[in-house]
C-alpha cells in the first residue's frame, strides 16, 4: 500500500518499525532502534515519498498573488534606488499584506 508522508507523520513509532520490516532498503538498516525522528525521513527515502507536507491554497488564485508580489518586489528594488522611503513602506505593506491572505487560505 503505498503511503503519505502526512499518513506516516500521524503513525506511531511502532507502526512505523512494521512498516520498515517489509523494506529491504539501506537507509531502514537498524530500523528498530531508531526514533521517530530519523526512522520517517529513512522511510521517505526509502518510499520515494517526499518528506515534507504539502499545503494547497483554496479560496482565492495563488498564482495571481504570487505574480502581483514579484512585481512589488522589483518597486520595492526601485524605491531602495531612489532612497523614496513614503514608496518603499507602502510596497513592503501591500507585500505584506498578500503574503498574510495567501498564508490565511493554507489549509
Amino acid at each position: 500500500m503505498p503511503y503519505t508522508y502526512e499518513q506516516l507523520s500521524k503513525m506511531t513509532v511502532i507502526e512505523l518499525r512494521q512498516i520498515a520490516d517489509g523494506i529491504d532498503h539501506e537507509v531502514t538498516k537498524g530500523h528498530s532502534t531508531m526514533h521517530k525522528d530519523k526512522l520517517l525521513p529513512a522511510l521517505c527515502q526509502a518510499l520515494g515519498i517526499e518528506a515534507h507536507a504539502h499545503h494547497e491554497v483554496k479560496g482565492i488564485n495563488k498564482a495571481k498573488i504570487k505574480k502581483e508580489i514579484r512585481a512589488l518586489k522589483k518597486e520595492r528594488a526601485a524605491a531602495l534606488e531612489t532612497k523614496d522611503g513614503d514608496k518603499l513602506h507602502d510596497v513592503r505593506e501591500q507585500i505584506h499584506r498578500l503574503k498574510r491572505e495567501l498564508r490565511k487560505h493554507i489549509v
